[in-house]
């Protein structure tokens, strides 16, 4: 019998409602876009650190694997082949694919977008990959500790799991959810359920329960007068966690 999914049907069937607008940086997925340059600034980071590699090079990763889960339109994707990974981009969203491999084409990146899961290729057998990217996705799934638990299976030995989210504070109430869905009108209303946000401590014993070693987080802040995020030792609201599989 199989398991249970981790997928959540209404987040999907939410998110590919407006999947034509992935690459409109004015559009629905604004708020993704101006987070952007802080999350690629953090996992080329800690990357470069963790297999030891000359950030000097314009393609660093050129001899590395990476799998970005719940990849949407790309805009992780795209950065990353272009540092020289062999990305595969995974979404439950097929319409979201649509609008990725179209954007990707056109600018003559190679990346192998597949309209499933990370629980359906660990049932296949798939991977290992030695980079696992799950950004803005676990506060989506049904059953974060499944979620995780396949992003491991997933990890090449020696591999590192990059995951970023928003921590359940009261802060992030207010401003992740209440302001940014029906004040500023950042993200659609509905976007996010603030009881599935998990707090670092909560992510770091999931992380550490499929045997995995978790570094400290780091936060990410909106700077109000420049409109631009940095990254922060402050983690009340969002927040990116990197960990480790023990190996070669």
């Amino acid at each position: 019998m199989s398991r249970p999914s981790s997928v959540d049907a209404a987040d999907i069937a939410r998110f590919a409602a407006v999947a034509d607008e992935w690459w409109d940086p004015k559009g629905k997925f604004a708020p993704l876009h101006r987070l952007n340059p802080a999350r690629l600034a953090f996992i080329r980071e800690t990357c470069l650190g963790h297999f030891h590699l000359d950030g000097r090079s314009r393609t660093p990763f050129a001899d590395l694997s990476l799998i970005d889960i719940g990849c949407g339109g790309g805009l992780i994707a795209e950065p990353m082949r272009r540092v020289g990974f062999q990305v595969t981009g995974l979404d439950a969203a097929g319409e979201s694919l649509v609008i990725a491999r179209a954007h990707a084409v056109s600018l003559g990146l190679s990346i192998d977008y597949r309209a499933t899961t990370a629980e359906a290729l660990v049932e296949a057998g798939e991977g290992p990959f030695d980079v696992v990217i799950a950004l803005e996705v676990i506060e989506h799934v049904a059953d974060p500790r499944a979620f995780i638990a396949d992003c491991a299976r997933l990890m090449a030995p020696g591999g590192i799991m990059i995951v970023g989210t928003l921590n359940r504070t009261l802060r992030s109430l207010a401003l992740a959810k209440v302001a940014a869905e029906y004040v500023l009108r950042w993200v659609p209303a509905g976007a996010h359920d603030w009881r599935k946000f998990l707090t670092p401590e909560e992510l770091r014993h999931l992380l550490e329960s499929v045997g995995l070693v978790a570094r400290p987080p780091a936060g990410l802040v909106l700077d109000l007068m420049s409109g631009q995020w940095r990254r922060s030792t402050d983690t009340a609201i969002n927040y990116m966690i990197s960990a480790t599989r023990p190996g070669a």
